[in-house]
């Protein structure tokens, strides 16, 4: 062979190796996509599900002593979102009449917060009522793959601030599936169990699924289970889909998408849903909710919606409107649907005279994200998902049960979720684990004026990694000491200024050093994370990711 072909031959293979290096983010994506395909495409159809039947007829006094109890969470769901506060979706054009109804005849809590500005913490703390330096279920689990494709994604952005990635904390990660709840945490539907209740799941769960962490295994009786990430198949005759090429979680949950289910255990076999998730998840609710209208039952409906990948069904996204840019019209078909679910759910009570003893909770597992690009979502307030600005923590917390709770109460002491199973196990009269700390309290208290004034308690915590935040008082410290840039911190009195544009800290370093010191106290006796943060993604706080950043822009860089 001679030189010249020699030089030729090199230089082809370096043309190639140059050719992989720089699209192997597209091939990445593109592996996961028929990975994803095959592991979905052979699914059979959705069985007809074996929910438990209760008995015919009612025990009188079962059912005069312990009401139903139905919790359900939407995800990602912008405070904005919803017009009970006299807002929503588009400038309010998208009405979400089912959801404030469900509002004006309960108790409405003005100051109600998430557990973390992401979705599985906050699930957690509803489930056991614990903070994450109990439990050390501090970071959302993320598939295999996410982590790295996202990151390397954020570090495309031109410009933007610099993502951390870390592959040798990706390599302590245990499997995906083992990053849960742990087996020893009591969770709320374990303790209504021994109270007598039926429990049922339904939906979304992002606490675990193997070792004994499954919905059936933590205390829940039957549990249908999302798979994947789809609400309908993207090629489906009738769905409309708004894809982020914006967003890297976008582009890798398309890559990754799958529509599929399962019923009880996490061995039984996946199935292709009957429809649009967010329709069919409400039909079961409904079943759930006849089978076992006779005795105490706890439903937890854990909507997907209004989480991304943005898909509508042609039917929602017809009656919304001409709304622009698509993604918003896509968005709001969603919350549109999510609605309906409420309103259905409601009628199946009214219709099965339930309604008066039972009680409905609605909340969100955290703020909208400003990775969808719409910039009203959580307004008035400030920050996104992600942040743990008010925008990122705070949440509706509604809660109907006629028989107690007059309706037009409206709340303004500061809630959060790590108070729903107290609550729940109040309202059913069942004992809390008397051998553990459970840090939430029953809001049942607060519905009354004399409870109201003996109900007493003045802080709040948030904990993501080296991203911290207390609120006591009326005063709230955020501190975020990332690997990449220096510590930043900042201080807000929420009385005078709740949608935190004027950052004391610098003013008032003698209330930093004491919120500083509950922060130190609270975190003194933490129990680690079950597995390490191997990401440090900047979040905008003022601006959407589909708006450009500039110099001065501020933003927090979250772990996970």
């Amino acid at each position: 062979m001679n030189v010249k072909r020699i030089g030729l031959l090199v230089g082809c293979i370096a043309f190639v190796l140059f050719g992989l290096w720089y699209f192997r983010l597209p091939l990445l994506l593109q592996l996961v996509t028929l990975q994803s395909a095959r592991e979905y495409r052979d699914l059979p159809a959705a069985p007809e599900l074996a929910w438990q039947q209760g008995p015919a007829e009612a025990n009188e006094r079962a059912s005069e002593t312990r009401p139903n109890i139905v919790l359900i969470v939407a995800d990602d769901l912008g405070f904005n979102d919803i017009s009970t506060f006299g807002g929503g979706i588009a400038n309010g054009a998208v009405p979400t009449p089912n959801i404030d109804r469900l509002a004006a005849e309960g108790a409405i809590f003005e100051q109600s917060y998430s557990g973390a500005s992401t979705c599985a913490p906050s699930r957690a703390m509803m489930m056991t009522g614990r903070y994450p330096t109990r439990t050390g279920y501090e970071f959302t689990p993320t598939p295999p793959g996410m982590a790295s494709i996202v990151s390397r994604l954020y570090n495309q952005i031109d410009p933007f601030p610099e993502a951390y990635y870390s592959q040798d904390l990706e390599d302590q990660q245990p499997d995906f599936h083992s990053k849960g709840l742990p087996t020893e945490e009591v969770t709320v539907a374990e303790v209504l169990k021994q109270q007598g209740y039926y429990t049922a799941h339904i939906g979304k769960w992002h606490l675990g699924r193997t070792n004994g962490m499954d919905p059936n295994s933590q205390g829940f009786d039957d549990s249908l289970l999302m798979q994947s990430f789809l609400f309908l198949p993207q090629d489906d005759p009738r769905v409309v889909n708004a894809k982020l090429d914006f967003d890297p979680i976008d582009r890798f949950l398309w890559a990754k998408s799958g529509f599929s289910g399962s019923f009880n255990t996490v061995n039984e076999q996946r199935f292709k849903p009957k429809g649009y998730l967010t329709d069919y998840w409400t039909d079961e609710a409904i079943r759930v909710i006849e089978a076992n209208r006779s005795r105490p039952f706890f439903l937890y409906l854990a909507h997907w919606g209004v989480h991304t990948p943005l898909q509508a069904t042609k039917e929602d996204y017809e009656a919304v409107g001409d709304l622009q840019p698509h993604r918003l019209r896509v968005y709001a078909a969603m919350i549109r649907a999510l609605d309906r679910s409420v309103g259905r759910v409601l009628d199946a009570l009214d219709q099965r005279g339930l309604s008066e003893n039972t009680l409905v909770i609605f909340t969100s597992d955290n703020g909208g994200p400003g990775y969808i690009g719409l910039s009203d979502i959580n307004k008035p307030f400030r920050g996104w998902k992600i942040t743990q600005f008010e925008g990122g923590i705070r949440v509706p917390l509604f809660l109907r049960w006629p028989r107690v709770i007059e309706s037009g109460v409206r709340i303004n002491t500061p809630v959060a979720h790590i108070d729903m199973m107290p609550t729940i196990s109040a309202a059913a009269q069942a004992s809390l684990p008397s051998d553990r700390v459970v840090d939430g309290m029953s809001v049942l208290p607060l519905l009354t004026q004399t409870g109201r004034e003996n109900w007493s308690r003045d802080t709040l915590f948030w904990q993501n990694g080296q991203y911290q935040v207390v609120r006591h008082g009326d005063w709230k410290l955020q501190v975020n000491s990332p690997k990449l840039t220096e510590p930043k911190q900042w201080l807000y009195h929420l009385a005078e200024d709740p949608y935190e544009i004027n950052n004391l800290a610098t003013r008032y370093p003698d209330k930093v050093r004491e919120l500083s010191k509950l922060l130190l106290e609270h975190n003194q006796d933490r129990v680690p994370p079950l597995y390490p943060a191997t990401t440090e993604l900047p979040v905008l706080i003022d601006k959407t990711l589909a708006e450009t950043y500039e110099e001065g822009d501020e933003y927090v860089y979250t772990p996970n």
